[in-house]
C-alpha cells in the first residue's frame, strides 16, 4: 500500500510538471533608445517592474530587448502593451506607447512550424511527382 501510494504521488508530480512547460508564454519587446531617454527610463527599470515574471535584457549593438515569460496566460501583444509602466515622477505610462516593437515568440513558432511542415509537404509533392 505504501509503495502503491509513493508511485502515485510520484505520477501525479511528474504529470504536473510537463503540463505547465507547454503552458508559458513569451514575449519579445524592443525599445529604441532614444525613446527611453525621452520618457526618462531605463531597460532596467522595465525589467524591474516585470518581477513576477521570468525576464532576460539584451544590450549591445543592436536594439534594446526584453524577453518576457509568462507562465499559463490567455493574453497576446495587444494585451501586454496596455500594462502601464512607471516611469517616475508620478507618471505611468503604457508599454506599447514606449516599446519599438512587440512579439509573441510562442505564436511566431507555431506559426513558423506550420510553414515549415507546409513547405515540406509541397517539396516531398514534387520529390514524388519527378520519382513517377
Amino acid at each position: 500500500m505504501r509503495v502503491l501510494l509513493i508511485t502515485l504521488f510520484t505520477l501525479i508530480t511528474f504529470n504536473l510538471s510537463w503540463a505547465n512547460e507547454d503552458d508559458t508564454k513569451t514575449f519579445l519587446v524592443l525599445f529604441k533608445s532614444k525613446e527611453l531617454k525621452s520618457h526618462q527610463t531605463n531597460l532596467k527599470e522595465i525589467e524591474s517592474q516585470f518581477s513576477l515574471f521570468d525576464t532576460k535584457t539584451y544590450s549591445g549593438n543592436s536594439e534594446l530587448a526584453l524577453l518576457i515569460e509568462i507562465p499559463s496566460c490567455d493574453f497576446d501583444e495587444c494585451f501586454l502593451g496596455d500594462f502601464l509602466i512607471d516611469t517616475g515622477k508620478n507618471s505611468a505610462i503604457k508599454l506599447q506607447e514606449i516599446a519599438f516593437r512587440l512579439f509573441d515568440i510562442t505564436e511566431s513558432k507555431k506559426t513558423m512550424e506550420v510553414y515549415l511542415e507546409a513547405h515540406q509537404n509541397q517539396e516531398n509533392s514534387k520529390r514524388n511527382q519527378k520519382a513517377q
